[in-house]
């Protein structure tokens, strides 16, 4: 089995390499110290498990996880916490298993042969248990991901089967739902019209078009954007008080 270990601590992973050195059944074939790099390593090292601290700075461990469970071919993950077993109740031992720090080799062993694939909906669960919320999306580029950080999304079109985000660098396209992500980041992101989602933090203001149509207008994006006359009121509300 191919491992990944992932970790900002670089004492635990020198420790978790350790308890695994002259198992000829594990190769460790790659550490990172981050959320964003361990998706890096992801893709080029192909591991069957990863090995993944929860509190890490930056994009912690669940964050990691969601975004690896919308790979099409995702890796088995193993957490690593600090957290006591009071904590665990968090977490459905069958499908997402966890190892205490400091990690015995005994538990490792035990918890690889039975390393399972977080589902979608389980992720979930714990993520709102743990009041974790996502600071990026992920575009699918191929068999690898595209991290987009939030606060760098200007707005969010549907068009047919695919959302386009517009952000900071470039625009992507994503499998999410306008809805979803309304729901997901109501203080970030501001419906406009049926099919557009804005960046509160980019908007600049309103202003009226030839026909009299209500439009917003953003930071960093050259034309304006329509807005719907159901969404109208609650548009204004939000920018009179600031989007917050």
């Amino acid at each position: 089995m191919r491992l990944l270990i992932v970790d900002d601590e670089s004492l635990a992973r020198k420790r978790l390499r350790g308890l695994l050195s002259g198992d000829i059944e594990h190769e460790v074939v790659g550490e990172a110290e981050s959320g964003e790099k361990c998706l890096q390593l992801v893709a080029e090292c192909r591991p069957d498990t990863v090995l993944l601290d929860i509190r890490m700075p930056g994009m912690g461990g669940i964050e990691t996880a969601r975004h690896l469970a919308a790979l099409p071919d995702p890796p088995a993950v193993i957490f690593v916490t600090a957290y006591d077993s009071f904590a665990m109740e968090a977490f459905d031992a069958q499908a997402v298993d966890y190892l205490l720090k400091p990690v015995r080799k005994q538990r490792l062993a035990a918890s690889l042969q039975r390393a399972a694939r977080p589902t979608r909906p389980q992720l979930a669960a714990l993520a709102d248990r743990r009041n974790v919320q996502r600071r990026h999306i992920a575009a699918k580029l191929g068999d690898t991901l595209r991290l987009i950080p939030v606060d760098s999304i200007r707005y969010l079109q549907a068009e047919q089967k695919y959302v386009t985000v517009h952000h900071e660098t470039d625009c992507d396209l994503i499998d999410e739902s306008l809805k979803a992500l309304e729901r997901e980041f109501p203080r970030e992101l501001l419906r406009i019209h049926r099919n557009t989602l804005v960046g509160t933090r980019f908007i600049t203001g309103l202003e009226r078009d030839e026909e009299g149509s209500l439009r917003v207008t953003l930071d960093g994006v050259m034309d304006s954007l329509a807005v719907s006359r159901r969404h109208a009121a609650e548009v204004r509300k939000r920018i009179a008080s600031g989007c917050s």
